[in-house]
Protein backbone atom coordinates (compact mmCIF):
# COMPACT_ATOMS: atom_id res chain seq x y z
CA UNK A 1 0.00 0.00 0.00
CA UNK A 2 1.50 3.57 -1.00
CA UNK A 3 2.04 5.46 1.68
CA UNK A 4 0.04 9.04 1.84
CA UNK A 5 2.79 11.79 0.28
CA UNK A 6 2.96 14.56 3.33
CA UNK A 7 3.50 18.20 1.87
CA UNK A 8 6.99 19.73 3.50
CA UNK A 9 8.47 22.61 2.17
CA UNK A 10 11.43 20.64 0.72
CA UNK A 11 8.87 18.15 -1.16
CA UNK A 12 7.07 21.37 -2.44
CA UNK A 13 10.47 22.36 -4.08
CA UNK A 14 10.19 19.01 -6.09
CA UNK A 15 8.05 20.05 -9.02
CA UNK A 16 9.93 23.39 -10.06
CA UNK A 17 8.86 27.01 -9.65
CA UNK A 18 7.41 27.23 -12.47
CA UNK A 19 4.88 24.21 -11.98
CA UNK A 20 4.49 25.93 -8.29
CA UNK A 21 4.52 29.23 -9.63
CA UNK A 22 1.17 28.14 -12.29
CA UNK A 23 -0.32 25.91 -9.22
CA UNK A 24 -0.29 29.34 -7.10
CA UNK A 25 -1.99 31.34 -9.65
CA UNK A 26 -4.41 28.99 -10.47
CA UNK A 27 -5.59 29.46 -6.64
CA UNK A 28 -5.30 32.77 -6.73
CA UNK A 29 -8.15 33.23 -9.55
CA UNK A 30 -10.16 31.02 -7.82
CA UNK A 31 -9.92 32.32 -4.27
CA UNK A 32 -10.04 35.93 -3.17
CA UNK A 33 -8.07 36.02 0.17
CA UNK A 34 -5.44 33.86 -1.23
CA UNK A 35 -4.98 36.15 -4.25
CA UNK A 36 -4.65 38.87 -1.61
CA UNK A 37 -2.34 37.02 0.92
CA UNK A 38 0.35 36.58 -2.28
CA UNK A 39 0.23 40.22 -3.63
CA UNK A 40 1.18 40.89 -0.27
CA UNK A 41 4.09 38.73 -0.28
CA UNK A 42 5.60 39.46 -3.79
CA UNK A 43 5.04 43.42 -2.22
CA UNK A 44 7.06 42.41 0.83
CA UNK A 45 10.08 42.20 -1.62
CA UNK A 46 9.69 46.24 -1.54
CA UNK A 47 9.73 46.18 2.05
CA UNK A 48 7.38 46.68 4.57
CA UNK A 49 6.02 50.01 3.42
CA UNK A 50 4.51 48.50 0.67
CA UNK A 51 2.96 45.81 2.45
CA UNK A 52 1.59 48.26 4.90
CA UNK A 53 -0.19 50.57 1.71
CA UNK A 54 -1.64 47.16 0.52
CA UNK A 55 -2.80 46.55 3.95
CA UNK A 56 -4.27 50.42 4.38
CA UNK A 57 -6.30 50.26 0.95
CA UNK A 58 -8.13 47.03 2.53
CA UNK A 59 -8.33 48.54 5.98
CA UNK A 60 -9.79 51.80 4.10
CA UNK A 61 -12.17 49.94 2.02
CA UNK A 62 -13.28 47.57 5.38
CA UNK A 63 -14.30 50.83 7.36
CA UNK A 64 -16.04 52.88 4.75
CA UNK A 65 -18.34 49.81 3.76
CA UNK A 66 -21.80 49.74 4.75
CA UNK A 67 -23.53 47.14 2.37
CA UNK A 68 -25.00 44.06 4.82
CA UNK A 69 -23.76 40.61 3.97
CA UNK A 70 -25.98 37.95 3.81
CA UNK A 71 -25.40 34.62 5.46
CA UNK A 72 -24.44 32.48 2.02
CA UNK A 73 -21.55 35.15 1.49
CA UNK A 74 -20.56 35.16 5.31
CA UNK A 75 -17.93 32.48 4.91
CA UNK A 76 -16.03 33.92 2.33
CA UNK A 77 -16.21 37.97 4.09
CA UNK A 78 -14.25 35.82 6.96
CA UNK A 79 -12.06 34.01 4.96
CA UNK A 80 -11.12 37.54 3.43
CA UNK A 81 -10.18 38.77 7.11
CA UNK A 82 -8.55 36.46 8.19
CA UNK A 83 -5.88 36.53 4.92
CA UNK A 84 -5.78 40.38 6.05
CA UNK A 85 -5.18 39.39 9.35
CA UNK A 86 -2.63 36.88 8.44
CA UNK A 87 -0.81 39.18 6.57
CA UNK A 88 -0.47 41.85 9.28
CA UNK A 89 0.61 39.21 11.70
CA UNK A 90 3.48 36.94 9.25
CA UNK A 91 3.99 39.13 6.56
CA UNK A 92 4.39 42.58 8.06
CA UNK A 93 4.84 41.70 11.72
CA UNK A 94 7.51 40.08 10.71
CA UNK A 95 9.28 42.64 9.05
CA UNK A 96 8.17 45.78 10.82
CA UNK A 97 6.38 44.77 14.08
CA UNK A 98 4.83 48.48 15.22
CA UNK A 99 3.82 49.31 11.38
CA UNK A 100 1.96 45.90 11.72
CA UNK A 101 0.56 46.94 15.41
CA UNK A 102 -1.05 50.01 14.37
CA UNK A 103 -3.13 48.40 10.98
CA UNK A 104 -3.60 45.26 13.53
CA UNK A 105 -5.37 48.06 16.03
CA UNK A 106 -7.29 49.89 13.23
CA UNK A 107 -8.56 46.09 11.64
CA UNK A 108 -9.71 45.90 15.30
CA UNK A 109 -11.74 49.04 15.86
CA UNK A 110 -13.67 47.77 12.63
CA UNK A 111 -15.25 45.14 15.16
CA UNK A 112 -18.29 47.04 15.66
CA UNK A 113 -19.63 48.22 12.06
CA UNK A 114 -18.68 44.77 10.67
CA UNK A 115 -20.75 42.77 13.48
CA UNK A 116 -23.47 45.13 12.15
CA UNK A 117 -23.07 44.11 8.59
CA UNK A 118 -22.67 40.54 8.58
CA UNK A 119 -25.39 37.47 8.78
CA UNK A 120 -22.83 35.03 10.83
CA UNK A 121 -24.63 33.40 13.99
CA UNK A 122 -21.29 30.59 13.95
CA UNK A 123 -18.79 32.84 15.71
CA UNK A 124 -16.56 32.76 12.97
CA UNK A 125 -15.82 36.38 12.14
CA UNK A 126 -15.92 37.19 16.33
CA UNK A 127 -12.97 34.38 16.15
CA UNK A 128 -10.86 36.29 13.78
CA UNK A 129 -11.02 39.58 16.12
CA UNK A 130 -10.27 37.41 18.84
CA UNK A 131 -7.27 36.31 17.31
CA UNK A 132 -6.10 39.52 16.02
CA UNK A 133 -6.29 40.59 19.90
CA UNK A 134 -4.19 37.99 20.62
CA UNK A 135 -1.68 39.01 18.01
CA UNK A 136 -1.10 42.19 19.33
CA UNK A 137 0.92 40.68 22.40
CA UNK A 138 2.63 38.90 20.28
CA UNK A 139 3.96 42.00 18.56
CA UNK A 140 4.07 43.98 21.20
CA UNK A 141 6.73 41.68 22.37
CA UNK A 142 8.76 42.35 19.56
CA UNK A 143 8.66 46.64 19.88
CA UNK A 144 11.63 48.32 20.76
CA UNK A 145 10.93 50.41 23.89
CA UNK A 146 10.85 53.89 22.39
CA UNK A 147 7.82 52.41 20.24
CA UNK A 148 6.06 50.70 22.87
CA UNK A 149 6.29 53.63 24.74
CA UNK A 150 3.79 54.85 22.55
CA UNK A 151 1.55 52.17 22.36
CA UNK A 152 -0.95 53.41 25.13
CA UNK A 153 -2.18 56.36 23.04
CA UNK A 154 -2.06 54.31 20.02
CA UNK A 155 -4.49 51.95 21.82
CA UNK A 156 -7.23 54.59 22.74
CA UNK A 157 -6.88 56.65 19.91
CA UNK A 158 -8.07 53.29 17.93
CA UNK A 159 -10.29 51.84 20.91
CA UNK A 160 -11.01 54.17 23.36
CA UNK A 161 -14.34 54.42 23.02
CA UNK A 162 -15.50 50.89 21.78
CA UNK A 163 -17.83 48.93 23.98
CA UNK A 164 -17.66 45.59 22.72
CA UNK A 165 -14.86 44.19 25.74
CA UNK A 166 -11.78 44.01 23.13
CA UNK A 167 -9.84 47.64 24.95
CA UNK A 168 -9.69 46.18 27.82
CA UNK A 169 -8.50 42.49 25.93
CA UNK A 170 -6.29 44.26 24.30
CA UNK A 171 -4.81 46.13 27.26
CA UNK A 172 -4.47 42.70 28.75
CA UNK A 173 -2.19 40.91 25.93
CA UNK A 174 0.24 44.01 25.27
CA UNK A 175 0.47 44.99 29.33
CA UNK A 176 3.06 42.27 30.34
CA UNK A 177 5.24 43.77 27.43
CA UNK A 178 5.32 47.18 27.75
CA UNK A 179 8.02 49.37 30.17
CA UNK A 180 7.38 49.91 33.80
CA UNK A 181 6.97 54.11 33.65
CA UNK A 182 4.66 53.56 30.22
CA UNK A 183 2.54 51.46 32.31
CA UNK A 184 2.48 53.90 35.76
CA UNK A 185 1.92 56.96 32.83
CA UNK A 186 -1.04 54.53 31.40
CA UNK A 187 -2.94 53.79 34.52
CA UNK A 188 -2.42 57.47 35.50
CA UNK A 189 -4.18 58.71 32.46
CA UNK A 190 -7.33 56.23 33.15
CA UNK A 191 -7.52 56.95 36.56
CA UNK A 192 -7.88 61.10 35.70
CA UNK A 193 -10.07 59.70 32.57
CA UNK A 194 -12.55 57.52 34.69
CA UNK A 195 -12.75 60.66 37.50
CA UNK A 196 -13.95 62.66 35.06
CA UNK A 197 -16.37 59.95 33.06
CA UNK A 198 -18.02 59.11 36.44
CA UNK A 199 -18.32 63.13 37.70
CA UNK A 200 -20.05 63.58 34.09
CA UNK A 201 -22.69 60.09 34.75
CA UNK A 202 -23.28 61.44 37.99
CA UNK A 203 -25.47 64.43 36.22
CA UNK A 204 -27.40 62.15 33.84
CA UNK A 205 -30.93 61.05 34.85
CA UNK A 206 -31.80 58.59 37.87
CA UNK A 207 -32.76 55.37 37.53
CA UNK A 208 -31.86 55.31 33.82
CA UNK A 209 -29.20 52.71 32.52
CA UNK A 210 -26.43 53.57 29.53
CA UNK A 211 -23.60 52.02 28.86
CA UNK A 212 -20.57 53.01 30.93
CA UNK A 213 -16.40 53.12 29.38
CA UNK A 214 -15.57 53.38 33.02
CA UNK A 215 -16.27 49.77 33.68
CA UNK A 216 -13.61 48.81 30.78
CA UNK A 217 -11.66 51.53 31.88
CA UNK A 218 -11.46 49.44 35.52
CA UNK A 219 -10.53 46.64 33.70
CA UNK A 220 -7.95 48.28 31.99
CA UNK A 221 -5.95 49.70 35.34
CA UNK A 222 -6.50 45.85 37.11
CA UNK A 223 -4.33 44.30 34.21
CA UNK A 224 -1.71 47.05 34.27
CA UNK A 225 -1.75 46.35 38.30
CA UNK A 226 -0.96 42.92 37.37
CA UNK A 227 1.87 43.89 35.03
CA UNK A 228 3.36 45.95 37.34
CA UNK A 229 3.12 43.39 40.05
CA UNK A 230 0.66 46.08 41.84
CA UNK A 231 -1.13 43.66 44.16
CA UNK A 232 -2.47 46.31 46.46
CA UNK A 233 -3.97 48.53 43.86
CA UNK A 234 -5.87 45.50 41.68
CA UNK A 235 -7.66 44.59 45.47
CA UNK A 236 -8.98 48.22 45.63
CA UNK A 237 -10.04 48.58 42.38
CA UNK A 238 -12.27 45.21 42.85
CA UNK A 239 -12.95 46.01 46.11
CA UNK A 240 -14.71 49.24 45.17
CA UNK A 241 -16.64 47.08 42.34
CA UNK A 242 -20.25 46.48 43.19
CA UNK A 243 -20.19 43.23 45.45
CA UNK A 244 -22.32 41.38 42.71
CA UNK A 245 -19.53 42.38 40.07
CA UNK A 246 -16.62 40.97 42.16
CA UNK A 247 -14.02 37.98 40.99
CA UNK A 248 -13.48 36.85 44.69
CA UNK A 249 -11.81 33.55 43.34
CA UNK A 250 -9.91 35.57 41.42
CA UNK A 251 -8.31 37.94 43.83
CA UNK A 252 -8.44 35.12 46.59
CA UNK A 253 -6.22 32.95 43.96
CA UNK A 254 -3.45 36.11 43.46
CA UNK A 255 -3.54 36.52 47.39
CA UNK A 256 -2.85 33.15 48.22
CA UNK A 257 0.00 32.83 45.17
CA UNK A 258 1.47 35.63 47.46
CA UNK A 259 1.46 34.21 50.57
CA UNK A 260 -1.61 36.93 52.47
CA UNK A 261 -3.42 33.78 52.85
CA UNK A 262 -5.89 35.63 55.64
CA UNK A 263 -6.74 38.03 53.46
CA UNK A 264 -7.12 35.11 50.77
CA UNK A 265 -9.31 33.52 52.68
CA UNK A 266 -11.97 36.41 53.13
CA UNK A 267 -11.97 36.92 49.74
CA UNK A 268 -12.98 33.34 48.84
CA UNK A 269 -15.81 33.07 51.10
CA UNK A 270 -17.82 36.07 49.93
CA UNK A 271 -20.45 35.32 47.20
CA UNK A 272 -19.08 38.01 44.33
CA UNK A 273 -20.15 36.48 40.79
CA UNK A 274 -21.13 33.59 42.45
CA UNK A 275 -24.01 35.52 43.62
CA UNK A 276 -25.77 35.33 40.03
CA UNK A 277 -25.60 32.18 39.16
CA UNK A 278 -28.16 29.54 40.81
CA UNK A 279 -26.79 26.30 40.76
CA UNK A 280 -23.64 27.61 41.68
CA UNK A 281 -23.05 28.06 45.72
CA UNK A 282 -20.78 27.96 48.45
CA UNK A 283 -20.05 24.51 47.56
CA UNK A 284 -19.18 24.87 44.36
CA UNK A 285 -15.88 22.69 43.87
CA UNK A 286 -13.75 25.49 41.94
CA UNK A 287 -14.69 27.62 45.45
CA UNK A 288 -13.87 24.71 47.64
CA UNK A 289 -10.87 23.79 46.38
CA UNK A 290 -9.20 27.24 46.43
CA UNK A 291 -10.42 27.38 50.22
CA UNK A 292 -9.18 24.13 50.96
CA UNK A 293 -5.94 24.75 50.03
CA UNK A 294 -6.19 28.35 51.86
CA UNK A 295 -6.99 26.65 54.40
CA UNK A 296 -4.05 24.59 54.48
CA UNK A 297 -2.00 27.25 53.53
CA UNK A 298 -2.96 28.71 57.01
CA UNK A 299 -2.19 25.67 58.80
CA UNK A 300 -5.60 23.80 59.26
CA UNK A 301 -5.56 21.14 57.29
CA UNK A 302 -8.52 19.10 59.25
CA UNK A 303 -10.89 21.54 58.09
CA UNK A 304 -9.61 21.42 55.15
CA UNK A 305 -10.40 18.13 54.57
CA UNK A 306 -13.60 18.45 56.20
CA UNK A 307 -14.94 20.90 53.59
CA UNK A 308 -13.72 18.84 50.57
CA UNK A 309 -15.75 15.70 51.94
CA UNK A 310 -19.01 18.14 52.63
CA UNK A 311 -18.15 19.33 49.09
CA UNK A 312 -18.37 16.02 47.88
CA UNK A 313 -21.24 14.92 49.40
CA UNK A 314 -23.33 17.46 47.70
CA UNK A 315 -21.50 17.66 44.48
CA UNK A 316 -20.25 13.75 43.35
CA UNK A 317 -17.44 16.18 41.91
CA UNK A 318 -14.17 13.27 41.13
CA UNK A 319 -11.89 16.21 41.59
CA UNK A 320 -12.47 16.69 45.02
CA UNK A 321 -12.60 13.19 45.70
CA UNK A 322 -8.79 12.88 44.40
CA UNK A 323 -8.17 15.92 45.91
CA UNK A 324 -9.73 14.72 49.30
CA UNK A 325 -8.07 11.20 49.01
CA UNK A 326 -4.67 12.94 47.88
CA UNK A 327 -4.11 14.31 51.54
CA UNK A 328 -5.03 11.03 53.61
CA UNK A 329 -2.32 9.25 55.15
CA UNK A 330 -1.28 5.52 54.37
CA UNK A 331 -3.94 3.27 53.34
CA UNK A 332 -6.67 5.51 54.31
CA UNK A 333 -7.43 6.27 51.03
CA UNK A 334 -8.19 2.60 49.84
CA UNK A 335 -11.29 2.95 52.95
CA UNK A 336 -12.52 6.62 52.24
CA UNK A 337 -12.47 5.60 48.14
CA UNK A 338 -15.06 2.59 49.17
CA UNK A 339 -16.80 4.83 51.33
CA UNK A 340 -17.47 7.80 48.78
CA UNK A 341 -18.39 4.94 45.64
CA UNK A 342 -21.31 3.86 48.71
CA UNK A 343 -22.42 6.67 49.28
CA UNK A 344 -22.52 7.84 45.73
CA UNK A 345 -24.84 4.57 45.10
CA UNK A 346 -27.30 5.73 47.57
CA UNK A 347 -27.17 9.19 45.97
CA UNK A 348 -31.03 10.41 45.66
CA UNK A 349 -30.23 11.90 42.51
CA UNK A 350 -28.43 8.92 39.98
CA UNK A 351 -27.85 11.53 37.29
CA UNK A 352 -25.00 12.97 39.54
CA UNK A 353 -24.00 9.43 40.37
CA UNK A 354 -23.44 8.10 36.72
CA UNK A 355 -21.72 11.33 35.70
CA UNK A 356 -18.90 10.57 39.29
CA UNK A 357 -18.56 7.00 37.94
CA UNK A 358 -17.81 8.14 34.21
CA UNK A 359 -15.35 10.72 35.85
CA UNK A 360 -13.06 8.59 38.64
CA UNK A 361 -13.33 6.30 36.15
CA UNK A 362 -15.24 2.97 37.30
CA UNK A 363 -17.90 1.68 34.74
CA UNK A 364 -18.68 -1.64 36.70
CA UNK A 365 -20.65 1.33 39.05
CA UNK A 366 -21.92 3.13 36.75
CA UNK A 367 -23.68 -0.07 35.37
CA UNK A 368 -24.77 -1.36 38.73
CA UNK A 369 -26.32 2.20 39.44
CA UNK A 370 -27.97 2.12 35.97
CA UNK A 371 -29.93 -1.30 36.54
CA UNK A 372 -30.52 -0.01 40.43
CA UNK A 373 -32.85 2.52 38.84
CA UNK A 374 -34.08 0.89 35.26
CA UNK A 375 -36.96 3.25 34.73
CA UNK A 376 -35.67 6.48 36.00
CA UNK A 377 -33.58 7.28 32.89
CA UNK A 378 -34.74 9.31 30.52
CA UNK A 379 -34.22 8.92 26.98
CA UNK A 380 -34.43 12.18 25.76
CA UNK A 381 -30.63 13.00 26.76
CA UNK A 382 -29.74 11.81 23.40
CA UNK A 383 -26.70 13.82 23.45
CA UNK A 384 -25.59 11.66 26.89
CA UNK A 385 -27.08 8.22 27.04
CA UNK A 386 -25.84 6.92 23.56
CA UNK A 387 -22.19 7.10 24.28
CA UNK A 388 -22.87 5.67 27.92
CA UNK A 389 -24.46 2.57 26.64
CA UNK A 390 -21.83 2.15 24.17
CA UNK A 391 -18.99 2.35 26.04
CA UNK A 392 -20.72 -0.50 28.79
CA UNK A 393 -22.13 -2.92 25.71
CA UNK A 394 -19.00 -5.25 25.90
CA UNK A 395 -18.76 -5.50 29.75
CA UNK A 396 -22.19 -5.14 30.80
CA UNK A 397 -24.78 -5.66 28.34
CA UNK A 398 -27.88 -5.07 31.15
CA UNK A 399 -26.65 -1.66 31.82
CA UNK A 400 -26.57 -0.37 28.06
CA UNK A 401 -29.77 -2.89 27.29
CA UNK A 402 -31.66 -0.60 29.67
CA UNK A 403 -30.08 2.61 28.21
CA UNK A 404 -31.16 1.82 24.64
CA UNK A 405 -34.67 0.77 25.93
CA UNK A 406 -34.92 4.12 27.01
CA UNK A 407 -33.43 6.08 24.18
CA UNK A 408 -35.68 3.89 21.17
CA UNK A 409 -38.76 4.42 24.11
CA UNK A 410 -38.14 7.98 23.64
CA UNK A 411 -37.99 8.37 20.07
CA UNK A 412 -41.28 6.14 19.29
CA UNK A 413 -43.13 7.49 22.08
CA UNK A 414 -42.73 11.15 20.89
CA UNK A 415 -43.16 9.73 17.44
CA UNK A 416 -40.19 11.74 15.81
CA UNK A 417 -39.49 10.79 12.42
CA UNK A 418 -35.91 11.97 11.73
CA UNK A 419 -34.79 9.87 15.10
CA UNK A 420 -36.22 6.92 13.60
CA UNK A 421 -32.95 5.72 11.83
CA UNK A 422 -30.97 6.00 15.25
CA UNK A 423 -33.90 4.18 16.76
CA UNK A 424 -33.59 1.40 13.93
CA UNK A 425 -30.23 1.25 15.39
CA UNK A 426 -30.33 1.01 19.06
CA UNK A 427 -33.11 -2.06 18.12
CA UNK A 428 -30.62 -3.64 16.37
CA UNK A 429 -28.28 -3.50 19.68
CA UNK A 430 -30.55 -4.50 21.62
CA UNK A 431 -31.24 -7.81 19.36
CA UNK A 432 -27.40 -8.54 20.07
CA UNK A 433 -26.94 -7.79 23.47
CA UNK A 434 -30.02 -9.62 24.37
CA UNK A 435 -28.04 -13.09 24.15
CA UNK A 436 -25.84 -11.54 27.07
CA UNK A 437 -29.16 -9.52 28.60
CA UNK A 438 -31.38 -11.86 29.12
CA UNK A 439 -29.48 -14.38 31.41
CA UNK A 440 -28.88 -11.80 33.99
CA UNK A 441 -32.16 -9.81 34.28
CA UNK A 442 -34.32 -9.89 37.07
CA UNK A 443 -37.86 -11.17 36.80
CA UNK A 444 -39.51 -8.07 36.25
CA UNK A 445 -37.22 -6.54 33.45
CA UNK A 446 -38.95 -8.35 30.26
CA UNK A 447 -36.69 -10.41 28.33
CA UNK A 448 -35.96 -9.18 24.28
CA UNK A 449 -38.48 -10.88 23.19
CA UNK A 450 -41.21 -9.69 24.93
CA UNK A 451 -40.06 -6.40 24.87
CA UNK A 452 -40.30 -6.60 20.81
CA UNK A 453 -43.54 -7.94 20.79
CA UNK A 454 -44.66 -4.99 23.21
CA UNK A 455 -43.12 -2.43 20.46
CA UNK A 456 -44.58 -4.30 17.73
CA UNK A 457 -48.35 -4.03 19.87
CA UNK A 458 -47.78 -0.64 20.83
CA UNK A 459 -46.17 1.38 17.36
CA UNK A 460 -46.92 -0.81 15.14
CA UNK A 461 -48.67 2.02 12.81
CA UNK A 462 -45.41 3.26 12.82
CA UNK A 463 -44.39 2.06 9.34
CA UNK A 464 -41.75 4.78 8.84
CA UNK A 465 -40.02 3.18 11.57
CA UNK A 466 -40.21 -0.16 10.97
CA UNK A 467 -39.25 0.44 7.31
CA UNK A 468 -35.62 1.50 8.84
CA UNK A 469 -35.29 -2.08 10.79
CA UNK A 470 -33.16 -4.33 8.63
CA UNK A 471 -34.33 -7.47 10.25
CA UNK A 472 -37.82 -7.21 8.57
CA UNK A 473 -39.95 -7.63 11.83
CA UNK A 474 -42.58 -5.88 11.42
CA UNK A 475 -43.01 -7.66 7.53
CA UNK A 476 -46.74 -8.91 7.47
CA UNK A 477 -47.37 -12.66 6.41
CA UNK A 478 -48.03 -13.06 2.29
CA UNK A 479 -52.25 -14.25 2.22
CA UNK A 480 -52.23 -17.06 0.16
CA UNK A 481 -52.86 -15.97 -3.27
CA UNK A 482 -51.05 -13.27 -3.62
CA UNK A 483 -48.36 -12.95 -6.24
CA UNK A 484 -44.26 -13.29 -5.33
CA UNK A 485 -44.29 -9.36 -4.96
CA UNK A 486 -40.66 -7.78 -5.67
CA UNK A 487 -39.39 -6.11 -2.32
CA UNK A 488 -36.25 -3.94 -2.56
CA UNK A 489 -33.63 -4.34 0.65
CA UNK A 490 -30.70 -4.03 1.81
CA UNK A 491 -28.18 -6.26 -0.02
CA UNK A 492 -30.46 -6.74 -3.56
CA UNK A 493 -33.57 -7.37 -4.72
CA UNK A 494 -34.98 -10.19 -2.78
CA UNK A 495 -39.41 -11.40 -2.40
CA UNK A 496 -42.10 -10.96 -0.09
CA UNK A 497 -42.80 -15.00 -0.26
CA UNK A 498 -38.54 -15.79 0.09
CA UNK A 499 -38.24 -13.19 2.52
CA UNK A 500 -34.94 -11.09 3.28
CA UNK A 501 -31.59 -12.67 3.96
CA UNK A 502 -30.20 -11.28 7.42
CA UNK A 503 -27.21 -11.42 9.37
CA UNK A 504 -24.28 -14.07 7.95
CA UNK A 505 -26.59 -15.46 5.23
CA UNK A 506 -26.96 -12.01 4.21
CA UNK A 507 -23.23 -11.28 3.92
CA UNK A 508 -22.28 -14.66 2.71
CA UNK A 509 -24.77 -14.01 -0.30
CA UNK A 510 -23.05 -11.07 -0.95
CA UNK A 511 -19.51 -12.61 -1.11
CA UNK A 512 -21.02 -15.47 -3.49
CA UNK A 513 -22.64 -12.86 -5.61
CA UNK A 514 -19.39 -11.22 -5.73
CA UNK A 515 -17.42 -14.33 -7.29
CA UNK A 516 -20.10 -14.97 -9.47
CA UNK A 517 -19.68 -11.55 -11.38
Amino acid sequence: MARKLVLTTDKLKDPGAEKLAQLVLDEAERNAGFRRQVKAALAGKSGPVAIAKLVDRRLSGLARARSFIEWDKARAFADDLRSLTDTLASELGAAAPALALDRLLRFIATHEQVFERVDESSGRVQDIYCQAVAATGDLARRLTPAEADQLPEKIMAALGESTHGYLAEVTTAVAPHLPQDSLARWDADLKEVIAERQAEEALRVPDCWFYSMTSQWVEMRQAIARARGDLDLLVALETAKRPHMQDTLGIAAQLLEAGRNAEALDWVRKPGRRALVEDEGDMSPPRVSLEARILEALGDAPAAQALRWQCFETTLSAEILRNYLGQLPGFEDIEAEDRAHAFALEKPAPEAALQFFLDWPRTDLAAELIVMHPDHWDGGDWHILPKVAALLEHDHPLAATILYRALLDDILTRARPKAYGHGATYLGKLALLAEDADPVRSGEFPSHATYLAGLKKAHHRKSAFWSHVGEGEEEKTPQAGTSRRPVWAKGGLVTAQSGRLTGARRKSAIRENDCHR
